[in-house]
């Protein structure tokens, strides 16, 4: 199973349908979900690389694969998502070592298509705001 891209594929058509439900609720997430996540006196990256730490600890599919995609999107690193993932062993245990197995899977996975799709080993970091939260539903 893919942790990145295949949950947010499969997620995609039933977030949509809620979407379109209850389109005032999602248009208050979104505005909360860039609020919270614009650059400040933290950047955007170590928000995202906090968003996936607390996805882990949440155990939600979903928010790992958004956190993972955006964490890449703003040039973290593995190095930075590994670390990351590691302070939830720490406050969440034994369930972190197999939600932080995902978690970094889906981080890899969009790393690595990023790197691909730059031709170079690794992608260079830029900043890429994040409009619609696509793929991230809580699952559970």
């Amino acid at each position: 199973m893919g942790y990145g891209k295949t949950v947010r594929d499969e997620l995609r058509v039933p977030t949509r349908e809620l979407r379109h439900a209850i389109p005032l609720v999602y248009a208050g997430y979104k505005e909360l979900h860039d609020s919270a996540l614009a650059a400040g006196v933290l950047d955007a990256r170590t928000k995202e690389l906090i968003a996936l730490a607390i996805a882990v600890s949440k155990e939600c599919d979903g928010c790992i694969a958004a956190h993972a995609h955006a964490a890449v999107q703003h040039g973290a690193t593995p190095q930075e998502a590994a670390e990351a993932i590691g302070v939830t062993f720490l406050m969440n245990g034994g369930p972190a070592t197999v939600y932080g197995a995902r978690a970094f899977a889906a981080f890899r996975e969009f790393y690595d298509q990023r790197a691909a799709a730059d031709g170079q080993g690794q992608p260079a970091g830029h900043e890429h705001q994040v409009g619609q939260p696509n793929g991230h539903q809580h699952v559970g």
